[in-house]
C-alpha cells in the first residue's frame, strides 16, 4: 500500500467516525423530556463531539496532504469546492454552535426542578436549522469526493 493510498484510508475512516458522530449529536440533543436528562444529553454531547473534532481535523489535515501529494487535486473543481464547503461549515460548527450549547449547560446548571427551562429549549430549537446546514453539507461533500463530478 502507498502513502498515498493509505492517507486515502485514514481521510475515509475519520470521515466515518467525524460524520457519524456529527449526525448522532442532533439527536441526543433533542431527546430529554426532563432536566436530567438535559443534563445527561449535554454531557454525552460534550463526548461525542470529541470525535467530531478529531474526525473533522483528521480530515482537513489528511485532505490537504493528499493535494499536496498530488498537486492536480487543486485544479479540480470537486476539490476546491469541498474544501470551500469545509471552512464554510466550521464557522457555524466551531463558532455558532459552541456558543449556544454553552448557555444551554449553564442555563441547565443553574436550573432547580426537573422541568426543560424555555430558554433551553429555545436555544435548542435554534440548533436545528445549523444541524440541518451541517448534515446537508456533509452530504455534498461526501457526493464530491465519492463522484468527483467536476
Amino acid at each position: 500500500m502507498s502513502i498515498y493510498s493509505f492517507l486515502v484510508l485514514i481521510h475515509v475512516v475519520a470521515a466515518v467516525v467525524g460524520l457519524g458522530a456529527s449526525f448522532a449529536m442532533p439527536v441526543v440533543m433533542k431527546s430529554p423530556a426532563t432536566a436530567g436528562q438535559a443534563k445527561y444529553s449535554l454531557n454525552l454531547n460534550s463526548k461525542i463531539e470529541t470525535f467530531a473534532k478529531v474526525g473533522s481535523i483528521i480530515l482537513l489535515i489528511t485532505g490537504l496532504v493528499l493535494g499536496i501529494l498530488n498537486t492536480a487535486l487543486f485544479t479540480q473543481a470537486w476539490y476546491i469546492a469541498s474544501i470551500a464547503i469545509y471552512i464554510g461549515v466550521q464557522f457555524i460548527v466551531a463558532g455558532i454552535m459552541p456558543k449556544k450549547i454553552k448557555s444551554m449547560a449553564e442555563i441547565m446548571e443553574n436550573h432547580k426542578g426537573d422541568d426543560i427551562p424555555d430558554p433551553y429549549t429555545k436555544l435548542n430549537q435554534e440548533l436545528r436549522p445549523y444541524n440541518a446546514i451541517i448534515h446537508t453539507a456533509a452530504v455534498v461533500l461526501i457526493v464530491l469526493m465519492s463522484l468527483k463530478p467536476f
